[in-house]
């Protein structure tokens, strides 16, 4: 059963980084097609950013430029680079696979941005 748990959430100054990290248990990343999901305050959840077996990546228009989607095979591990912040990366953050169905979830972890 594969378990998501993410970490590295905080509240930053706009402009400013944040790293967020999914650990994830019960497979390896290098066999799964994961996403980063966020849901801001009073809004529906959005797709973030995705990334494939094969490291294909997408982004949402909103973050292409200053987020980066990424895994580490070795700390079996989803990354989320998130540069430029700003007051509307507000949100709570979720990882998620497998792509397109997405059933499996973390808890998510929260992202602040003052301006």
């Amino acid at each position: 059963q594969v378990q998501l748990v993410e970490s590295g959430g905080g509240s930053v100054q706009a402009g400013g980084s944040l790293r967020l990290s999914c650990a994830v248990s019960g497979s390896a990343v290098g066999w799964m097609c994961l996403g980063w999901f966020r849901r801001p305050p009073g809004k529906e959840r959005e797709e973030v950013a995705t990334i494939t077996t094969e490291d294909y990546t997408t982004y949402a228009d909103s973050v292409k430029g200053r987020f980066t989607i990424s895994k580490d095979n070795a700390k079996n591990t989803l990354y989320l680079r998130m540069d430029s912040l700003k007051p509307e990366d507000t949100a709570m953050y979720y990882c998620a696979s497998p792509c397109g169905s997405w059933y499996t979830w973390g808890q998510g972890t929260q992202v602040t941005i003052s301006s």
